[in-house]
């Protein structure tokens, strides 16, 4: 982890950002300007690890390493205009997200099929 990791992102389900491509594309040409896709909710980045290291199961330690000059201490999407012109906003839950994502991977690694898996 760069920093102390109290610093918060945030982090949006592929599911939920295709849904929201998928309605960005529906949409009339009259539908300017930029639309923010992603997902409001932040978590910090050290306990975001340690979700993951849980869900995993890994007996992975954190390491910190200095941060970067430029690192935003906050990165957090403003969807407003996505919910209010394309009626769109994230569905997956950071957890469920994670374990899909776990799975996926999981099979990947035991090379099995992934469309099994998920």
């Amino acid at each position: 982890i760069y920093g102390d990791g109290s610093q918060t992102r945030s982090f949006c389900y592929v599911d939920d950002l295709i849904d929201g491509f998928l309605r960005f594309s529906a949409k009339p040409k009259d539908c300017t300007g930029p639309i923010n896709l992603g997902n409001p909710a932040e978590i910090p980045v050290r306990q975001l690890a340690d979700i993951v290291i849980r869900m995993t199961g890994s007996r992975s330690r954190i390491v910190h390493l200095p941060a970067a000059i430029d690192d935003p201490q906050q990165r957090r999407p403003d969807i407003s205009r996505a919910n209010e012109l394309l009626k769109w906003q994230p569905r997956v839950p950071l957890e469920i997200g994670l374990e899909r994502t776990i799975v996926y991977f999981d099979a990947l690694l035991a090379g099995r099929k992934v469309a099994e898996a998920v």
